[in-house]
This record gives structure tokens, C-alpha cells and sequence, in this order.
């Protein structure tokens, strides 16, 4: 008989009231890696556990990274009746050892590009400078709070950051954004005034 490992699972708020942070003991994806998904159509071929949760009525949005799954939900039910459920579930599928990833699903081709060519990024020399802060002091807080951040670009002076999981839609993460993030990166770059967030598509 194989042995099964014992999968522990935690729920915890997250600062957008419609997400819900699972934290496992084990990783998920390989640290760096983020996936989301906002349907089971979506997720179908990549994620069988979120092509699964995705059968939780109440299920809006699954997004993994290292160790957690951030789930967004609608307001039909309060998180205080399916918490317990989701956060069963996760962790016996984790403990049958069931695929979590097949494989990545390609990044999302962004239609705005085609008509408005500006947005594709040139890169700049402070691009590498950019990404070590954000990775260094704001990555380990974005994903204690059941999200991530990507660095874009920078370009006159404005870093462009794409913000994912629990963190795109939060109330809280235009002040995260704007106070925490910026103010962080103009201490160490002054060539920075500004920090925006690009819509995900």
C-alpha cells in the first residue's frame, strides 16, 4: 500500500473580501511561477484542480503560486459556509497526489496591442534594477496576501506592474500600489515618479 503524505491546508483572509487564500504544506508551482484562471473553459488542459474547483458553484477565479491557491468567489454565499469545504477539498486532492499543473497555459495575447502599438515594451537599463527591489521586498508581501506582481515596464519615469490573484480588484491594492510600492522604488531609484497598474485582459 503507498503511502500517503500528510497534506495540511490553512484558509486565511486576504485584504479583497471576495478571496480566500489556501496555504498548503508543499509547493504547487515552482517558486516564481503564478497561473490564474477566471473559468473552467480556461482551465481545462492545464489545471485539473482548478478545471475541479470550478464545479464550486460559488467559484469565480482560481490563482496558484508556490505554495497557495487564491480562490475568488461571488456574493451568493459567505465564505463561513464553504470555507470549510473548499479548504477539505484542496487538501484531499493534494493528498491523492492528483496533478495540480499539466502545463502553463500561454500568456493571454492582448488585443489592445494591435491597435495601439505603443503598448508593446521596449526594455530599458533600469528594467533589471526594477525587478530585484520588487522582487527582493514586494513579492513576499503580495503573496502573503494570495497574489503576485509582474513587472511590465518603465518608461518616462512610470514602472508599469501587472497585479494578479487576490490582488487585481482589491479595494486595497491601488494604496498598496501607490504608498507601499512606489514610495519603495523612488527611495531607491530616483529616476522613478510613478508607479501604475496595467488592466489584465
Amino acid at each position: 500500500m503507498t503511502q500517503k503524505v500528510p497534506i495540511t491546508v490553512y484558509a486565511e483572509m486576504t485584504p479583497n473580501p471576495s478571496t480566500m487564500k489556501f496555504v498548503a504544506n508543499k509547493y504547487l508551482l515552482i517558486t516564481g511561477e503564478s497561473v490564474e484562471f477566471t473559468s473552467q473553459a480556461e482551465a481545462k488542459g492545464y489545471s485539473p484542480l482548478a478545471e475541479e474547483l470550478f464545479n464550486f458553484p460559488f467559484v469565480t477565479g482560481v490563482f496558484m503560486a508556490s505554495n497557495f491557491i487564491t480562490i475568488t468567489k461571488n456574493e451568493a454565499l459567505s465564505w463561513d459556509f464553504v470555507v470549510m469545504e473548499l479548504r477539505e477539498f484542496i487538501r484531499e486532492y493534494l493528498q491523492d497526489g492528483k496533478e495540480v499543473l499539466i502545463m502553463m497555459p500561454q500568456p493571454k495575447a492582448k488585443p489592445v496591442e494591435k491597435e495601439n502599438p505603443t503598448k508593446t515594451y521596449a526594455p530599458s537599463e533600469y528594467d533589471d534594477a526594477i525587478v530585484a527591489l520588487l522582487d527582493e521586498y514586494v513579492r513576499p508581501a503580495v503573496e502573503g496576501d494570495g497574489g503576485a506582481i509582474e513587472f511590465r515596464n518603465f518608461e518616462d519615469g512610470i514602472v508599469t506592474v501587472l497585479l494578479k490573484g487576490s490582488c487585481a480588484g482589491c479595494p486595497s491594492s491601488t494604496a498598496t500600489l501607490k504608498g507601499g510600492i512606489e514610495n519603495l522604488l523612488k527611495q531607491h531609484l530616483p529616476e522613478v515618479k510613478e508607479v501604475v497598474a496595467e488592466d489584465a485582459v
